[in-house]
């Protein structure tokens, strides 16, 4: 068998899929609110919204923090529900937007445990909101019984992510 299985389509790296996604103008750098965790652990100030993306896949992290960065929010990425928790642990977020398959540890579990941690008293409350492709009514009723106050679909949409996100914080104005 050859390298693609005996399929007629060559193998496709995501760098290629962001350029096939990216219109032809020039992108300027990402804009200071989108913060790596490895690089700065930078954090807003306070009672400034502030949201932690919890996402693998690149893609869906570019799409995701392009949109909360278009929204003025502060955000950070954590790219796994070990790496979710050990953020939560160093600074509480104002809210959390969980994938759900994920490698380890999944957003199910990561959930369950920040709740836990929640009723023990060594994080403060905040909302978790499940974003994932999967959309049975199974996989909501999961995310909800995980401790996840809202539960998501992707592909994500700019206008019904900040409905949803407006539910539970405090957003800055849209400028038209």
């Amino acid at each position: 068998m050859d390298r693609n299985d005996g399929h007629p389509f060559s193998e496709i790296s995501e760098t290629t899929l962001v350029l096939m996604t990216s219109d032809a103008s020039p992108k300027p750098s990402p804009p200071s609110t989108m913060t790596d965790p490895s690089v700065s652990g930078q954090r807003p100030a306070p009672g400034e919204p502030f949201v932690l993306l919890v996402e693998d896949n690149p893609i869906n992290q570019v799409v995701a923090l392009e949109f909360l960065a278009l929204m003025g929010l502060k955000t950070q990425l954590a790219r796994n529900g070990q790496e979710a928790l050990d953020l939560c642990e160093q600074a509480a977020p104002s809210l959390v937007l969980m994938d759900i398959q994920m490698p380890g540890m999944d957003g199910l579990e990561c959930a369950r445990r920040l709740r836990e941690q929640q009723a023990q008293g060594r994080l403060p409350r905040f909302p978790i909101l499940a974003l994932t492709a999967h959309a049975l009514d199974s996989d909501v009723a999961d995310s909800l019984k995980a401790g996840m106050d809202e539960h998501l679909t992707k592909p994500l949409d700019f206008l019904t992510l900040r409905r949803r996100l407006a539910r539970w914080l405090d957003l800055p104005q849209l400028n038209d």
